[in-house]
């Protein structure tokens, strides 16, 4: 093979790493960033970081809840659906999903502080378009603390009213 013959093939090789680590690159951040798994923009409405459904950013954070240790989101950062659900709460329904909405969230998980069981009730947060209850949700403390989750109890944010 011929000196130009092997710069031509060596920089062919060059160019298809090269292209690689771009494509995984950008595989990494858009699987970090994540879509939601109920088929939107993943954005959990906050603009925020994963309390929602995997964007990230800092638009809706107002500083961390200092008995959970989770950040808060400010109730009209997060899409308008929470702010109905939050009012259905405080109106004591009626739910969209009255088989689930007001039962007892068990933490299994183990995100939120520890409490006593029947301490959470949970609530279902429609998302337009969704064939079923989404993963949005809202969970209600026995002392009132609202809590906010975009991903089906990955990660949770304090409601700020």
């Amino acid at each position: 093979m011929s000196r130009a013959a092997s710069r031509r093939s060596l920089n062919g090789v060059v160019s298809a790493v090269v292209a690689l680590v771009v494509v995984l690159g950008g595989w990494l951040v858009s699987s970090h960033h994540g879509s939601g798994s109920d088929g939107s923009d993943g954005s959990d409405g906050s603009g925020g970081s994963s309390y929602g459904s995997g964007a990230t950013g800092d638009a809706g954070k107002v500083g961390t809840d200092s008995r959970s240790g989770l950040p808060y989101v400010d109730l009209s950062t997060l899409p308008k659906e929470a702010a109905q659900t939050v009012t259905l709460i405080d109106e004591g329904g009626p739910f969209p999903y009255p088989d689930h909405d007001g039962g007892t969230f068990s933490n299994y998980e183990g995100v939120l502080p520890q409490e006593s069981s029947g301490y959470y009730r949970e609530y279902t947060v429609p998302t337009p378009g969704s064939p079923d209850r989404g993963t949005r949700r809202i969970i209600s403390g026995a002392d009132g603390t609202l809590y906010w989750t975009g991903d089906h109890y990955e990660h949770f944010a304090v409601i700020k009213r």
